[in-house]
This record gives C-alpha cells, structure tokens and sequence, in this order.
C-alpha cells in the first residue's frame, strides 16, 4: 500500500486520515501541538453536508456522542422581533442534522476514531521542512526525526508550514471582522429546542445556540480593522466584555446579557482568508482544509468543508490509475466549490453582495462526489465523453 503523511491532527488532517484508511491507504498523522485539544475555546457548527461527509467515513457515531443537534434557524432583528424561523438542513436524518460543539471536543473524538482504528496519531510533531524528490517525499520535524512516504498532506490549518513548500507567497489576510466567541450558563435566552438564533444587531451579527444542559454557545462578529496581535495576546474575558458589550446594548435582543453573563470562557479573532486562485499543491505534496482554503467564519462552512476534503481527496486517489491524475481530479473537483465559499463567506464578513454569476454547486452534486460506493475517476471520464 501506498504510504501517505498527514501534517496536522485537526479535523482536516485526521478525516484525511480516516478516508485514507478506508480507501487502503497505510496512513500516519503528525500533530505539531502536545495533546488533542488544539483548540479548546472556539465552538463550531457541522452542516448537514459535513455530517453526510463523517457518515460516509463510518464516523458519525464518534460526533453525535458529544455537542448537540441543531435542527431550525431563527433570525432576530435589532428590535428583537423574529422575522424568520425555518428548519435548518436534513432534518429528517439524525445523522445529517447541524452539530454544535466544541472545536476541541471534535479533535479529540476524531483522533480517538482514528486510534480505535489502529492510525498512528503522533503529537509533538512540529514540521521544520518538506524535501520533495521524484521517488519520495520526507517531512522533517523540529525534533531531528524524519518521516517518509509516497504522498504528503498538508492539513496544518491557516498557518500551515507545508504552505511554504507549496506556495511560500500565499498568506492568509483579515476579511474584515473580528469575531468573539463565548459560552454561559447563568443566562437563559428565549428560544426553541434544537435552534440556533442568529441576531441581525446594528453593532454586531450575532448568534446564539443552548445546549439540552443549559450552556449557551454565542458568537459575534464586528466589523472594522483587526484587533492588533499585542492585543490578541494580552486581552482578557473582561477587556473583551467591554469592547463588545457597548455595541450590544443598543439593541433590544438577547445578545448583551449573554456576553454580560459569560465569565472567562470568552476569546476573540481576527476573521482571516486564503487567496482564491493559490497553488495547492507541488509534486508528491498537497494542501487540504483550511492550509489550502481558509474562510472568514460568516458561512460556518469551515469544518464541513474540511471533511469533504477527506471524502474526496482519498476516492481520488483510491480511483484514479496514478498519483498525479488523482490529485488533478480532487482540486477539478474541490476548487470550485470551497472558493465559492471563500467569496461568498469573506463577501459577508466585508458587508458585499455576492454577485449571482459565482454560482453554487449543487448539494445533489455534492452527495454524488461523497457517496462512497461511486467510482470518481469512472464517472469524470464519462463526463467528458
């Protein structure tokens, strides 16, 4: 079997590794942070089409264990008054309805699915460099240990150190709002079971979700020019109260005593992209999940995007007869649609219009590329007649 190294044990890099396994590929992933929970603060929220992506791996088990099903959408005007609630999703299928849940508590249960499964997930790993050659490729790590194989996968998110191999001039850059997130169990906000409120505010776009326990998941978006990264570093729960609390008070919604009850449980970031139109990938070296191509958070597609990567990146390689044939159909594949949530997400986070020509692709696309039985390769010949 062919030997593939994944850089980055997040939940890019370790559905990559998943996928790979599946589609009979010797696999080993090489995490840069000491243990699992790369990031603890941040909540996120799996669409209906990252949940079919972890049904398609035999994984939905491991996520539906831990966060809380989101099933319909209500959207509140500054004023508080709703003017709109819908369902949200496949609701019909409970292992294809929206998640909420941490970013943390997500890496842990895939790195433990891919335990279970007998995948080598090894921490501590920090890449140094990435020596590419025709009959190999070789990750060096800061600890002096090397790791060969046929195929490396960078998946080590916005930051990535692969990204310097494969496109050292592509950085990631501010999308125009600066995002906090937080959590509360002293505030109970009006809502339904299972909803996720999002709250059209004249200071800040903000949402919110309770759990079935009681604990309220928020976030809010701020337009303007990015937090400073002194200040990032050196800002605290109750510093961050303060910037974010006079923008909340003048509207008449939850929004304000819940970040009034929230403790030290509160973060913020600055809301970053990638490029469209950047290289993903060099010889035996590929790009993947937010490495490849990060969006502001406005679409919460972020995560889903990323278990898509994993689906089809390993039918690709699975299906196609060579290595360069597989990685060409996984970006003809991909491209289109992750950078139409590139334009789409950082249009919203920039307060712009998306024009209608940056067409979406079709969801009934989207499930044909996941179904896991479907020959990828077979089916673009056949397309291109």
């Amino acid at each position: 079997m062919a030997r593939v190294l994944v850089i980055g044990g997040g939940i890019a890099g370790t559905a990559t590794a998943l996928a790979l396994h599946k589609a009979g590929f010797e696999t080993a992933v090489h995490e840069a942070h000491p243990d699992s929970a790369e990031d603890i603060g941040a909540f996120l929220t799996l669409a209906s089409n990252g949940m079919r992506a972890l049904a398609q791996l035999d994984a939905s088990a491991a996520v539906t264990a831990i966060g809380f099903p989101l099933t319909s959408l209500r959207v509140l005007d500054a004023t508080g008054t709703e003017q709109a609630h819908a369902p949200m999703g496949e609701v019909s299928d409970p292992l294809l309805q929206y998640r909420c849940l941490r970013r943390g508590d997500l890496n842990t249960a895939l790195q433990a699915e891919a335990r279970r499964r007998g995948l080598p997930v090894r921490h501590g790993a920090r890449l140094a460099s990435v020596e590419d050659r025709p009959d190999g490729v070789t990750a060096h790590f800061t600890d002096g240990t090397t790791a060969t194989g046929d195929l490396l996968i960078g998946a080590d998110g916005l930051n990535s150190a692969v990204r310097r191999s494969v496109s050292p001039g592509t950085q990631p850059f501010y999308a125009g709002q600066y995002v906090f997130y937080g959590y509360t169990r002293t505030a109970s906000p009006p809502g339904t079971d299972a909803c996720i409120t999002m709250v059209r505010g004249s200071g800040a776009a903000f949402g919110y979700a309770v759990s079935p326990d009681g604990e309220a998941y928020w976030f809010a978006r701020v337009a303007g020019d990015p937090l400073p990264a002194e200040e990032l570093a050196l800002g605290t729960p109750a510093r961050w109260r303060d910037v974010l609390l006079p923008l909340l008070r003048k509207d008449a919604t939850p929004a304000a005593d819940l970040v009034a009850a929230t403790g030290d449980e509160l973060l913020v970031t600055n809301a970053t992209e990638i490029p469209t139109g950047t290289p993903w990938r060099s010889g035996r070296t590929l790009l993947i999940g937010d490495a490849a191509h990060a969006a502001s958070p406005a679409t919460g597609q972020g995560a889903s995007m990323a278990l898509e990567d994993a689906v089809v990146l390993a039918k690709s390689l699975r299906d196609a007869p060579d290595t360069d044939s597989a990685l060409a159909l996984y970006e003809t594949l991909r491209r289109p649609r992750v950078e139409h949530n590139i334009t789409v997400s950082g249009n919203i986070s920039r307060g712009i219009h998306t024009p209608s020509a940056a067409a979406r692709p079709s969801d009934e696309e989207l499930a044909r590329l996941l179904e896991w039985g479907g020959n990828l390769w077979a089916e673009r010949q056949v397309e291109k007649g």
